[in-house]
This record gives structure tokens, C-alpha cells and sequence, in this order.
């Protein structure tokens, strides 16, 4: 039987270049070491640095390097597990939630989440913008759209606006009937590249999750984590890993 197409495409160049790199970061750096420039690692490797970028790309999706405001390309430590399992069914905000809540304004959710909420494009809901710490280091970034039919008991100021912990709580007092969550590799936005302390661009995992009752969605979390240093871990399955 002749070799078909795909057995006959040679490896891309920035591949071997990443696992050559990869065992340099092995022997040669330290956690948290930065890495010599791109003009230095081109010139040590013998490539041209569009090369060097993309297989530095990839080790950064891989979560062994991370781009750093300010100070470069460093050695990762090894990822942190996030858990985000299914099986604790309840609310934002309720019991040993790992969440800070930051503030909470009235907007617009984005056409996806409007479609999610089956609230009209252009309608205003609740924000409420939380943070995840893991080692007291921000590793997710939260928007949390609470539609105002949700929390219908809610006392808001002359805006329209509300507390974070006023929304959370009123949110707490519908009958919870389960959530879903799907998970996606994304890019951080502006907004969230200096919540985590990324670069904007930078590859995240973004968790998007429905909150159901009375059957209906009656909030829809999309919470955008580092996917340099976090490892997604699901219930009781610890090596579950929805990472790069």
C-alpha cells in the first residue's frame, strides 16, 4: 500500500523547534527565569523569528511559558487544578464559593449570552463582575449576566443598578434546578488580559455556564481562565484535564 497524503506531510519546522526548546527549558532555565529575547533565541536556535514566535506560541498554549506586562517570556511553574465541576449544584455566591465578587453594573450581554438568557439583543441585564484567587494569584475572570425577571425583588438605585452582593443574594432565592457549562480555548480580552495579568491576545479557557430554574436560564456565567497556569479539573476525576 503507498504512502497516503497525510503520512507523507513533514513535521512543520516550528514544531521541532518547540520540542527543542521545550528541552532546553528542561536543563538549562529555572521557574520563572526570562528567557532571552526573541533577536538572541532566533540567533541561538538558527531560525528566523517568525518561526521562534510560533513555536513560543505554542509553548505558552502548553502552559510552559508565560508572557509577563512588563517583564517578558519566563519559565511557567506547573499548572494549578481549578475545579469546576458539575456535581455542587448552587448558586454564585453561596457557601465555600472561591469567587470574589468586584462590582456590578446594568448592561448588555453579548448576542450569544442574549440567546442563552432568550432576553432580547439590546436588553439590559445585571454584570456582576467576580474574580477567581488560587494562591493568591488571579487565575479567572467572571461576568456573570443576570437578567432583571431573575431577581425581580431586587433594590436597585435610581439607575436601574444594584450591589454585587444584593444581585447574588436575590439570585439565591429562586429554586435552583441544575447547570451546564461548556468549555472552549479562547483568546483574553482586553479586560480580562489585566484582570489575569496576561497580554491581551493571550490563549484562555473560557467556561460558559447556565444556571436553570423554572425551566428556563435564569443566569449565564462565562468565566475566562489562564490557561498557562490553570488545568481544569472535573467532580471527582482530579486527572480530568481540559488543558492544552
Amino acid at each position: 500500500m503507498g504512502t497516503t497524503q497525510l503520512e507523507a506531510v513533514q513535521e512543520p519546522k516550528y514544531q521541532h523547534l518547540k520540542t527543542v526548546i521545550g528541552e532546553a527549558l528542561d536543563s538549562d532555565f529555572a521557574v520563572g527565569e526570562i528567557l532571552p529575547n526573541e533577536r538572541e533565541l532566533a540567533a541561538r536556535f538558527g531560525v528566523a523569528r517568525a518561526t521562534l514566535r510560533q513555536a513560543l506560541e505554542q509553548l505558552e498554549l502548553e502552559g510552559r511559558l508565560q508572557r509577563r506586562r512588563g517583564v517578558g517570556t519566563t519559565v511557567a511553574p506547573p499548572r494549578v487544578g481549578v475545579d469546576v465541576s458539575t456535581t455542587q449544584q448552587a448558586w454564585p455566591g453561596v457557601g465555600d464559593d472561591a469567587w470574589q465578587a468586584q462590582d456590578s453594573v446594568l448592561g448588555t450581554a453579548p448576542a450569544a449570552v442574549a440567546r442563552l438568557l432568550e432576553t432580547p439583543a439590546g436588553e439590559s441585564v445585571h454584570v456582576v463582575r467576580r474574580v477567581r484567587l488560587s494562591q493568591g494569584q488571579a487565575v479567572a475572570a467572571e461576568l456573570l449576566y443576570v437578567p432583571s425577571a431573575s431577581v425581580a425583588g431586587l433594590t436597585a438605585d435610581a439607575d436601574g443598578a444594584a450591589s454585587a452582593p444584593a444581585v447574588l443574594r436575590e439570585l439565591q432565592h429562586l429554586a435552583l434546578d441544575g447547570q451546564d457549562r461548556s468549555v472552549e480555548l479562547g483568546s483574553a480580552r482586553a479586560d480580562d488580559a489585566r484582570e489575569l495579568d496576561r497580554l491581551p491576545g493571550s490563549p484562555v479557557l473560557v467556561v460558559t455556564t447556565r444556571y436553570l430554574s423554572a425551566g428556563r436560564t435564569a443566569a449565564v456565567s462565562v468565566a475566562t481562565y489562564r490557561a498557562d497556569t490553570c488545568r481544569l479539573t472535573f467532580g471527582d476525576s482530579p486527572d480530568l484535564v481540559m488543558a492544552s
